[in-house]
């Protein structure tokens, strides 16, 4: 059976080195990024089955890269993460369609489990 292949995008080096390792050991693929347009400009889009994006970074944040992502007609399920616990910010994610959100820091079992709500929903 083939892993589905995960991305992750955050401005939080930390954050890109260790979730790609805990990605391959709950079994998916899985490469970091450090900007939206880091991963918007890659050849990793049209392989990504679930995105886990940062909600606040520099240039580009979460809502900009989901919403570029619409523009070029990719429908990648999301999931938002962020450090700031803002319910607000956590509504207008799921308003927007995001597949889960995450405050940081999660579990991953919370991890997981929204990988897999997020590509039942693909």
């Amino acid at each position: 059976m083939q892993r589905a292949f995960v991305s992750v995008v955050d401005d939080d080096e930390s954050v890109r080195g260790s979730l790609p390792r805990l990605l391959k050991e709950l079994g998916f693929e899985g490469r970091a990024f450090s900007s939206g347009k880091e991963f918007l400009s890659s050849d990793c889009v049209d392989s990504t089955q679930c995105l886990i994006l940062d909600v606040t970074m520099p240039e580009m944040n979460g809502f900009d890269v989901q919403r570029e992502l619409r523009l070029r007609g990719w429908k990648i399920p999301i999931i938002f993460i962020t450090a700031s616990e803002d319910e607000a910010v956590r509504a207008k994610a799921f308003d927007q369609g995001a597949a889960g959100f995450l405050f940081k820091p999660f579990s991953d079992t919370m991890l997981l489990s929204a990988i897999e709500t997020a590509l039942r929903v693909r």
